[in-house]
């Protein structure tokens, strides 16, 4: 889990043991490890289909593969978490992988928000304003700007080598956690202002953005009868799939903000701190829900990426007679 997610949490005086009973321990860790390998392969497709397929390099295929080696990383340090949830006293690990894995956790989620944010931005361009966006994106400044973004994230995620680390419990058990550092200094209190702002400003963002681009295709589509059902497919899809974003989006992350905020308020209040503990619990499986998620909600929905899928894993389908071409066109309009 992020670093104030973990079972003993940040307060002076280390409360009881996590409530969490065995069944759903397990259950938990079963949940996870289903989405380790939706995850992984997910992800692993999607940089593959990239790097091999000349037809997927377009600038919103550089968003999503950088996307995927962000949840790539994410998925490889779900060991050290699940470790972390069963046995978090005594840590065995070090000092080093402790902060070490809190660091790139916090740094690949805010990679991923940026991303999925400069992303949105892009499609609200190629839909509102497609002339400029010939201009504005293209692959050299997007792989700048991808660049930048995972400078930003990790930039961010930086106070975490201070924030956690292996400190001793009432003397006796070694345990990765806040420092008492962290916690004199205010440096915990403003980690947890940045965390906010990294889910708060983008949930703004996508919903503005998603507002115009549907907005903006539903005033189309009574601009152009000569194509009438290319027009309403894009209107009814778009619409839908910036819903489903946005949802997916809050849904994933809103438990989270909400048991850190509470776990932020229970010291001393032994039923706040079972609510936050619990909701921690949600958290955690929907911190890896959120990163398993992205290859189906951006991915599935290209009819290219699903033909350079099945060319990679050697079921692709016969073309249609008539048609030159047997990649499907990607709609510049919403980018699917």
């Amino acid at each position: 889990l992020p670093w104030d997610g973990s079972p003993a949490g940040c307060s002076e005086s280390p409360p009881a043991p996590p409530p969490f009973s065995l069944p759903l321990l397990v259950a938990v860790t079963t949940a996870c490890v289903l989405l380790f390998v939706v995850g992984l392969v997910g992800n692993l497709l999607t940089m593959l289909v990239v790097f091999l397929f000349r037809e997927l390099r377009s600038t919103t295929y550089l968003y999503l593969s950088s996307m995927a080696l962000s949840d790539l990383f994410i998925f490889l340090l779900m060991p050290v978490d699940l470790y972390k949830l069963w046995k978090y006293q005594p840590w065995l690990l070090g000092d080093a992988v402790c902060k070490l894995s809190q660091f790139m956790s916090e740094g690949c989620t805010y990679s991923s928000i940026l991303h999925i944010t400069t992303l949105s931005m892009e499609r609200y361009l190629a839909v509102c304003f497609p002339l400029r966006a010939k201009v504005l994106v293209t692959r050299g400044k997007v792989k700048l700007l991808i660049g930048l973004l995972w400078a930003l994230a990790l930039l961010s995620a930086g106070p975490v080598f201070a924030l956690v680390g292996v400190e001793l419990v009432n003397s006796s058990e070694p345990e990765c956690r806040c420092t008492r550092y962290a916690l004199s200094s205010g440096l915990l209190s403003a980690m947890m202002w940045v965390s906010s702002l990294y889910f708060l400003v983008p949930v703004c963002c996508l919903s503005v953005l998603y507002g115009l681009i549907g907005r903006k295709l539903w005033r189309r589509r009574d601009s152009c009868h000569r194509d009438r059902s290319h027009r309403q497919t894009v209107k009814m899809l778009a619409p839908s799939l910036s819903a489903v974003i946005v949802l997916a989006f809050v849904l994933c992350w809103l438990p989270f903000h909400i048991g850190r905020t509470l776990f932020s308020m229970s010291e001393g209040t032994s039923e706040m701190y079972v609510v936050s503990q619990h909701l921690n619990l949600v958290s955690f499986v929907l911190f890896y829900l959120s990163a398993a998620i992205n290859p189906i909600l951006y991915n599935t929905m290209s009819a290219r990426y699903r033909t350079a899928v099945c060319k990679l894993l050697g079921h692709h389908r016969r073309a249609p007679r008539g048609s030159r071409n047997s990649t499907p066109q990607w709609d510049s309009e919403t980018n699917l």
